[in-house]
């Protein structure tokens, strides 16, 4: 079967948007948006759904509306892994503790939310009167459409806390009254969604990039862990881990850094992405993200040093406690995994061609990478991105734009979700271990028995921060350690304090300082409910703790 999703999407995008406008839709609680407009394309209710290929368009605008590559690099900006550089952007205000409820990125989260559940909504309640469609199609579409929709709803709800909350397509004026949902009831919700649609949702869809029973079964879990439920993490890891194939077949990709690339798209570790193509969509965000002597016209986000530190010596110690770590040569004997996802000093970048270049960043090295101060278009940091930069999306197309999807679930997060939820349930042993960290460290090329073998020796908060710091090594850069730090209640840990860069201040001999985050305890586990929407709708008040009305 071939996907719609194949389509033009910019075609797609405008024929959706007029059919919305068609309808004379009204986007509630997400303010005005622009919507072409283009007779050719114009519908209403009563001729669109007359055809499962029409209805076919709204669920794959629901699926464009759910994820992306955008979303992906703004949820990592959140986190403590990069900074983005240049200027005193939303998210970097967000780090620094400047937020605002007029905050841009507060109300653009919020408004694109709100559209994609328009969408589903909208689907929802009209694909009973698309004649001829089967049964069993309908109820898979309907099944992937709720879990869009239950999706959307889990970002709103881990951004806001309690949230304006529907499901049906509400009109203008119930969008003014509307209160906010206490977010247990829409979490509530999300779980009783997906437990039904998993039961509806094939294990293998038969085609791929659809939503399969696995993704259902992968978001429960994930759902759970943000809530700390290690029992439930338990049970709905353990269908993906153990009773295979009823909830679909996966298992570790054996090549940690050629997992992302476009050649590998859809396979073993795979659970769901969101999908590009060379000759329908691209993303280009790793145009600011390279080295500058491979192309990159700036630097817009990179990695700081308190997360090259993290990563590993190849005996699986931290850098603190491995007597054989040389600080002078400080990126040598360390986790693999280093050296698929960052660039460095000396870093042997591989080109689209197949030729090595040899990247400096250092101060004075006279080079395109090399550091320049904070202010400078190259990277502030003296580090650059490696991972999802993907050598034959740069061999076919342009400018850096890539078309390899974007991962959303993959088995390795499964693993991880598993470990710890087994060692917070006081269930740790050599058999998990085995089956999930030993298997991570394996593919990821690791070999010393220290760093493989089950560290029994390991005190409760050394195990802790040892499961916490393989997630954030194996998931880096995917959009995920912002959560992490949220749901463990990290921030002051993680997010307060001095970013640093590579030692190439002061001619090469101290670390770059760059900003002194800030993270308020009593505020900024939650963002603020945009100021317009407050003042279009008075009942969304009280704000968030911290955040003025």
């Amino acid at each position: 079967m071939v996907l719609v999703l194949k389509l033009n999407f910019k075609e797609v995008d405008k024929m959706i948007k007029n059919i919305l406008l068609s309808f004379s839709v009204v986007l509630c609680l997400v303010g005005c948006n622009s919507l072409d407009q283009s007779p050719e394309y114009q519908h209403t209710d009563d001729t669109f759904w007359l055809s499962v290929e029409n209805s076919d368009l709204l669920v794959n605008m629901a699926y464009s509306q759910m994820y992306g590559a955008n979303k992906l690099w703004d949820d990592e900006a959140l986190g403590d892994n990069l900074i983005q550089g240049r200027n005193n952007n939303d998210i970097r205000l967000i780090r620094n503790g400047m937020a605002d409820p007029s905050l841009n990125h507060f109300a653009s989260e919020w408004k694109g939310a709100y559209e994609g559940i328009k969408t589903c909504n909208k689907y929802l309640e009209n694909v009973d009167r698309v004649p001829g469609m089967a049964a069993d199609f309908k109820a898979q579409r309907t099944s992937e459409i709720r879990f869009i929709r239950a999706f959307l709803l889990f970002r709103l709800t881990n951004f806001y806390g309690d949230i304006p909350f529907f499901i049906r397509d509400i009109t203008l004026e119930e969008s003014k009254k509307i209160s906010r949902t206490p977010k247990k009831d829409v979490l509530n919700f999300i779980h009783n969604e997906l437990d039904e649609i998993m039961d509806i949702l094939p294990a293998t869809p038969s085609a791929k990039g659809r939503i399969s029973k696995g993704a259902a079964v992968a978001f429960q879990t994930r759902a759970y862990l943000y809530e700390n439920n290690w029992d439930m993490v338990i049970k709905y890891a353990d269908r993906l881990i153990n009773q295979q194939p009823t909830y679909g077949s996966y298992e570790l990709f054996p090549n940690y850094e050629t997992l992302f690339y476009s050649e590998n798209k859809y396979n073993k570790e795979v659970i769901l992405d969101y999908g590009y193509s060379s000759s329908k969509r691209s993303w280009g965000e790793m145009y600011s993200r390279v080295p500058m002597s491979q192309g990159a016209f700036l630097n817009h986000a990179a990695p700081i040093q308190e997360l090259v530190d993290v990563y590993w010596t190849v005996n699986g110690l931290p850098i603190s406690k491995d007597q054989e770590y040389d600080p002078s040569r400080p990126y040598e004997n360390r986790d693999p995994r280093l050296s698929c996802s960052i660039v460095y000093d000396g870093f042997n970048w591989v080109d689209e061609k197949g030729n090595s270049h040899i990247i400096r960043t250092s101060y004075g090295s006279g080079t395109k990478d090399s550091w320049e101060g904070i202010n400078s278009n190259n990277s502030i940091t003296g580090y650059y991105i490696r991972k999802y930069f993907d050598p034959r999306s740069r061999e076919k197309l342009n400018n850096y734009q890539q078309e390899n999807n974007i991962i959303m679930f993959r088995y390795a997060d499964v693993l991880l979700m598993y470990a710890e939820a087994m060692f917070e349930s006081e269930k740790m042993n050599q058999f998990v271990w085995d089956i999930t960290i030993k298997k991570l460290r394996e593919r990821a090329g690791f070999s010393a028995s220290s760093a493989l073998e089950y560290p029994s020796s390991l005190s409760a908060d050394e195990m802790r921060e040892l499961i916490r710091n393989e997630r954030r090594i194996e998931l880096v850069f995917e959009g995920l350690r912002y959560y992490d730090i949220i749901r463990w209640k990290e921030g002051k840990k993680y997010l307060d304090g001095a970013a640093h860069g590579a030692r190439f201040a002061n001619n090469n001999t101290s670390y770059i300082l760059l900003d002194n985050r800030k993270f308020n305890e009593g505020k900024d586990y939650l963002w603020s409910v945009p100021r317009d929407e407050m003042h279009k709708n008075p009942n969304l008040k009280p704000n968030n703790p911290g955040y003025a009305e």
